[in-house]
């Protein structure tokens, strides 16, 4: 139980890897605030929770505005008493962003996931870190997949998208650090278990000629253990680095890419 005591809020909580990240700090004891854009799919998410023994409440929350954004760290530290972790998990849809070659991708494709992820992670990093400072502790999470370190081809503005990612996660710590504000980034690879997944190897499949199937298989090989980083692992290492065993552990990002990016 790595985070009893602590208050976890989580934007796309209603996505494969918020939800996962959510269940793994609720059951480390964390009190855990879900949001999404449409509550409808985090209500589930809570019930799941509520009834494994664990602490959740929901709310609308478009990460993307600033003073929902804002408002609802507000009421949660109201509610709770402080906000110890924000983990933003936000995603788009991939359709017409992947699997076009950068010669034949628009400007405003390759534009949309740049800003659509740098404005979400800042705007509620920022918020977090206003609110933190006050309690001159705190930690903020995001996560990212290998593309934000490899040179992949037919990511559009993906791959920039993600490494802006991780130049934040190292702002945030060298700005918030000495107010006790922890920032950490988790890298891994693409995980099957995500619906993102079937549709981002389908689409880079078809761009190749090769099935999805044989796509996946290509990419499986490519890491030192030949499968992929699954939720499970992934959720548990948020929980660890959410908690304070990971205390000195800040402006990094963790490596979870199974050998297929070795520092």
């Amino acid at each position: 139980m790595l985070l009893v005591g602590k208050n976890a809020v989580v934007y796309g909580a209603g996505g494969t890897v918020g939800s996962a990240v959510a269940r793994a700090f609720a059951r480390n004891g964390a009190r855990v605030f879900l949001t999404a854009r449409n509550p409808e799919t985090i209500e589930a998410l809570a019930r799941e929770i509520v009834e494994a023994g664990g602490s959740a409440e929901t709310a609308q929350v478009d990460a993307l505005d600033e003073v929902a954004v804002e408002g609802h760290l507000d009421a949660a530290r109201t509610a709770a008493g402080s906000v110890d972790v924000s983990f933003n998990a936000i995603g788009i849809a991939q359709q017409g962003i992947q699997g076009i070659p950068l010669t034949e991708l628009s400007v405003e494709a390759f534009v949309r996931p740049i800003v659509t992820y740098t404005k979400a992670h800042f705007v509620t990093a920022r918020a977090a870190g206003r609110l933190m400072t006050g309690q001159r502790s705190g930690v903020i999470m995001m996560h990212t997949p290998e593309a934000a370190r490899l040179g992949v081809p037919l990511v559009g503005g993906m791959g920039p998208a993600w490494a802006a990612l991780e130049g934040l996660n190292r702002s945030l710590s060298a700005e918030f650090g000495r107010h006790g504000i922890r920032a950490v980034c988790i890298r891994t690879t693409a995980m099957v278990e995500t619906f993102t997944v079937d549709v981002v190897y389908g689409l880079h499949a078809e761009a190749i000629g090769i099935t999805r199937d044989q796509f996946s298989n290509l990419m499986t090989r490519l890491s030192h253990r030949r499968r992929p980083t699954t939720l499970h692992e992934l959720a548990d290492v948020a929980a660890f680095l959410a908690s304070d065993n990971a205390s000195a552990m800040t402006g990094m990002v963790a490596n979870l890419t199974a050998g297929l990016i070795v520092d």
